[in-house]
């Protein structure tokens, strides 16, 4: 039970930044038809087609320090929430994977200077997609069900440490002092009440 904790949070690290890891690589290599343009063959990362990764990837993890701290109930909301990012990581890859030509649009853009859809889409001759597509793809899946992991095992995490609680310091029946009386001041009380 006093696994549980860390487990997941270590899931959801490892999530995290392997997706920040799939942004930075190379996930197609477009190959081009005749053309003049410098080169034939355009290498496409994750940054360009699926920007919204490197975001994705920082909110997971700002997610795993709030979790580190978090009561009960907001566990179990910082779980959806881990879920929706997840959903969001497989749906950025989703959207690669079947349209890799759209995606790759800004970088035959920039390389040969054609823009327009069907421009764009006329100049493609072949695609080839490497291993990041869907290990992102996977990655996703794998961060909602580690969001979902969280939002139902929250009530067997143990309870934050003290230090996260809020402690009031009750004054003992011992004699009154001029120091006392300021501090009850401080506090709100009427030390002439006592």
């Amino acid at each position: 039970m006093r696994r549980i904790k860390p487990v997941s949070l270590l899931a959801a690290v490892a999530v995290s930044g392997s997706s920040l890891l799939c942004w930075t690589m190379n996930w197609f290599t477009v190959t081009l038809t005749d053309h003049e343009a410098a080169a034939d063959a355009i290498t496409v990362t994750g940054e360009t087609a699926a920007p919204a990764l490197a975001a994705l990837g920082l909110a997971g993890l700002a997610l795993v320090a709030a979790l580190a701290i978090a009561g009960h109930a907001f566990r179990i909301i910082l779980g959806i929430l881990q879920t929706a990012i997840g959903a969001s990581v497989a749906l950025s890859a989703w959207g690669a994977i079947i349209d890799p030509v759209g995606v790759s649009a800004a970088v035959i853009t920039e390389t040969t200077g054609i823009a327009g859809e069907e421009s764009v889409r006329a100049l493609v001759d072949t695609v080839a997609p490497t291993f990041w597509p869907a290990a992102t793809l996977a990655l996703g899946l794998l961060t909602v069900l580690c969001g979902i992991f969280i939002a139902s095992t929250s009530h067997r995490w143990p309870r934050a440490a003290n230090r996260f609680q809020a402690t009031r310091f009750e004054e003992t029946d011992q004699p009154r002092s001029s120091i006392s009386d300021w501090d009850s001041l401080s506090d709100g009380s009427d030390p002439t009440s006592r």
